[in-house]
């Protein structure tokens, strides 16, 4: 069993148009609606993969009961922990070259009652679990130590846990001491106070990202892939070159594909060239879709796995 915990999710709607350009128009060619946040996603792709999985959400107001009618609606499990206010709603613009706006809202202020809901949530479920996902970013009231509290109550059950998130709640998170964090670049930029610029710069955060208590690292690159920092050392896994039409939760799928193949009983390195086929594969379709299994499989045959010197 997996578990994801989404804190902060949203009704996505991805708008496409013809091309972005500042200060000129742009003409819409589809609008399309999905539920949404980084463990959602991460979820629907292990779910889609034969994971058995169980997501874990917050929902509140109408646009929580369209939220759950869409997750219900592609079977995957859910557990709901409801809170007052309505969740959030986001919007993605992207174009035909891949140009894309991310609007995102905060989300909505959670109470210490709802808090312990959510919570309790997790508790109750845990003991199904190998993994426990935690991912994206925390709404107003829920404070920065959230998820390393999570993560040590996860170490006590003998679960796996990872950290995707940004912030505060990353930094905290790493001194708990999670299984893997995923940080991006600009959120690792931020953890560390300095700007990534060359391959160097990535392996050596990578490094220090775990020096500050990760077991593991797995540092998301985009289009360059992503480095990884384990027990037996630095690795990267370097994708081909491709067209990225719709780049948003990419970073989401290379989640989810680094803990489907680490639940295979995969090594640390070859569960990082899964994770960048899958997020390479993904960001190759359009609006918030994620790649099937063949697609990644056909994905990871290209990606480059090799141990950094």
């Amino acid at each position: 069993m997996i578990l994801t915990l989404t804190v902060n999710p949203a009704i996505d709607r991805t708008i496409s148009v013809d091309r972005l350009a500042f200060e000129d128009r742009s003409y819409i060619q589809s609008i399309g609606e999905s539920a949404g946040g980084r463990g959602i996603n991460a979820a629907a792709v292990l779910h889609s993969w034969g994971a058995d999985t169980i997501a874990i959400v917050i929902s509140g107001g109408d646009s929580g009961k369209r939220m759950e009618e869409l997750l219900r609606g592609s079977g995957l499990r859910l557990t709901v922990a409801p809170i007052q206010q309505e969740i959030r709603t986001n919007v993605t613009i992207t174009d035909a070259h891949g140009l894309t706006v991310n609007l995102n809202e905060r989300g909505p202020s959670v109470s210490k009652a709802e808090l312990a809901r959510i919570e309790k949530a997790v508790r109750d479920t845990l003991g199904l679990a190998k993994w426990l996902l935690l991912c994206g970013s925390l709404p107003p009231g829920v404070p920065s130590s959230f998820y390393a509290k999570l993560i040590a109550l996860a170490r006590q059950k003998k679960v796996k846990s990872l950290l995707h998130a940004g912030g505060d709640a990353l930094r905290e998170g790493v001194e708990a001491r999670p299984t893997v964090v995923t940080p991006n670049q600009s959120e690792a930029e931020r953890l560390l106070g300095r700007t990534l610029l060359t391959r160097t710069h990535y392996l050596e955060a990578a490094e220090r990202i775990r020096a500050m208590g990760p077991e593991s690292v797995v540092l998301s690159l985009g289009s360059r892939g992503a480095v990884g920092s384990f027990a037996d050392g630095l690795y990267e896994a370097l994708p081909p070159r491709v067209d990225s039409v719709c780049p948003i939760g990419a970073g989401d799928a290379l989640t989810a594909g680094y803990v489907w193949s680490m639940r295979r009983k995969a090594v640390a390195p070859e569960a990082l060239r899964w994770g960048v086929a899958a997020g390479t594969a993904s960001a190759r379709l359009p609006g918030m879709t994620f790649a099937s299994m063949q697609q990644t499989e056909e994905m990871y045959k290209r990606v480059e796995l090799r141990r950094a010197e």
